[in-house]
């Protein structure tokens, strides 16, 4: 069963989701910390060699002009540099209003978006999911 890793790229933190392609549902897994956008790069190779996924899926954050946003510029820089040091198939997703949809999602579940990651990795899981959906739905 085909497995994949979404990422919910932020400066000071990275949410990141696990999903699979026959349910099309993803489950929150981790928050890696980053400075300045930049992950502990050995704490990413350990998540990806315990997961050892088949693909790693990006959210972009795009303008509602559907325009690149300068964080959208370094996510795609991010995927780019797991692309070349790991040879693993990236994709990219439309990301815009996740975070919003993920404080939502939080508060309906009566969960607090406050707590430390819970609102990255509930992003980076609504990410894989709408990947998923456009590629296997």
């Amino acid at each position: 069963m085909p497995m994949a890793l979404g990422f919910d790229y932020g400066l000071t933190r990275i949410g990141v989701a696990t999903g699979q392609t026959v349910t099309q549902t993803a489950s929150p897994l981790t928050t890696l910390r980053a400075k300045d956008g930049i992950p502990d790069w050995q704490e990413l190779e350990r998540l990806l060699k315990e997961w050892t996924p088949d693909v790693i899926v990006v959210g972009l954050p795009f303008h509602q002009n559907n325009t690149l946003s300068e964080i959208a510029t370094r996510a795609q820089k991010f995927g780019n540099r797991i692309h070349g040091r790991y040879g693993l198939s990236v994709e990219y997703v439309n990301e815009y209003n996740t975070t919003r949809e993920a404080r939502y999602l939080l508060k309906y579940r009566g969960k607090s978006s406050e707590q430390d990651g819970v609102l990255d990795t509930t992003a980076a899981c609504l990410i894989l999911e709408r990947w998923l959906g456009e590629q296997y739905g």
